[in-house]
């Protein structure tokens, strides 16, 4: 018969001074769904103008504890006209230690929004088939790539503020 193997505990008295990440709960915040155009939009021939706008927002709770809140709303129209309006706040509440500066900001505003993204675009899909509307197939967002040149943008515009401070 094979021993069952215990994970390693910590030795009394050692301490775990690394980073430490951890999901504790992931809620829907806000939802918002609109259909202007009513039975109209269902008249007409289908074809959409999709927009997006994504944002996300950090509050420091606790020690340790943060809420991130993933904000997006998508825009469809027809002709000119918006057919619907979604907007969701997916938010959530993250354990996070022994990072500071620009390696918290970092997983706040690519790890934790990572998480929440799938749980959003679910919550758009829902309501959308629900509205009668074709589902949205959202692609994946790369938010690494967001965060980078979000701090791209922010060097540059720090750049020419003092070039013309000078």
């Amino acid at each position: 018969m094979a021993e069952e193997q215990q994970p390693a505990q910590p030795q009394e008295g050692a301490e775990n001074n690394g980073p430490q990440f951890a999901m504790q709960r992931i809620y829907l915040r806000d939802f918002s769904f609109e259909a202007p155009m009513g039975a109209e939009a269902f008249r007409k021939q289908w074809k959409p103008k999709v927009g997006q706008e994504l944002n996300t927002k950090t509050n420091k709770i606790e020690d340790n504890l943060y809420e991130v809140i993933l904000t997006l709303t998508i825009t469809v129209k027809i002709e000119e006209e918006t057919a619907f309006l979604v907007e969701v706040q997916q938010a959530g509440l993250f354990s996070i230690s022994g990072l500071e500066g620009q390696q918290l900001a970092q997983v706040m505003n690519t790890a934790c929004p990572q998480i929440l993204f799938p749980y959003a675009r679910e919550a758009i899909d829902n309501v959308v088939t629900k509205g009668s509307f074709p589902a949205l197939m959202l692609p994946p967002i790369n938010f690494d790539a967001l965060f980078a040149q979000a701090l791209a943008q922010a060097k540059a515009k720090s750049e020419e503020s003092s070039a013309s401070v000078n």
